[in-house]
């Protein structure tokens, strides 16, 4: 079983990728590699952030096989704002509740509420860089709704569905989500790698 080490100190989006991934492949957290710090985030791309967070693991830590991900919420009327500053929009806290306060404060009286999840994961395998790319249309909601998932879930709704992903359970939000896609895409390199 090839045995990995996910770059996220954001045990939300670690659950969400070990439920994905179904004890096919055996994950393992910052922690457990005893990674403390915080993994620098400076490139002005997702796919730029991603890198430097598995290359940090992989030159830190001697991790051969180790993957990140970096995810954006892309809204048409802010010009693709958030984006790769999704997580301290509203400020280096990286607070959900004022990240998405913010939001609705900028798309006030808007009515283009169209935007764009995007999930980019970079894989090291056996010293080698992979990308894989998920995303998923939806809208911008006018007020929060739901209670589950994390980020800005209780106010993107899918297109397609009526619930936002804060509504939806994790199997059904995994099954449609920009990260599920991205799994998706991961898992089936990763299977094929394994046979």
């Amino acid at each position: 079983m090839i045995n990995l080490v996910f770059a996220s100190n954001n045990l939300h989006k670690v659950d969400e990728v070990k439920h994905k991934l179904n004890g096919l492949f055996a994950i393992q957290t910052l922690q457990e590699i005893g990674c403390y710090e915080d993994i620098p985030e400076t490139a002005d791309t997702l796919e730029g952030n991603a890198l430097q967070k598995a290359r940090y693991l992989y030159e830190k830590y001697g991790c051969n096989n180790c993957f990140a991900d970096d995810t954006g919420l892309e809204v048409e009327a802010l010009d693709n704002a958030p984006g790769v500053y999704s997580a301290r929009y509203a400020g280096e806290a990286k607070n959900a509740g004022e990240n998405m306060k913010k939001l609705l404060h900028e798309l006030s009286g808007k009515t283009n509420r169209k935007a764009k999840f995007r999930t980019v994961i970079a894989l090291i395998l056996d010293s080698k860089e992979y990308l894989f790319e998920g995303s998923v249309d939806g809208q911008i909601l006018e007020e929060r709704q739901g209670s589950e998932g994390f980020g800005y879930d209780p106010v993107f709704l899918p297109d397609g569905y009526e619930k936002s992903f804060a509504q939806l359970s994790m199997t059904e939000k995994n099954a449609i989500s920009h990260r599920g896609r991205a799994v998706d895409k991961l898992l089936t390199f990763l299977k094929e790698k394994e046979k």
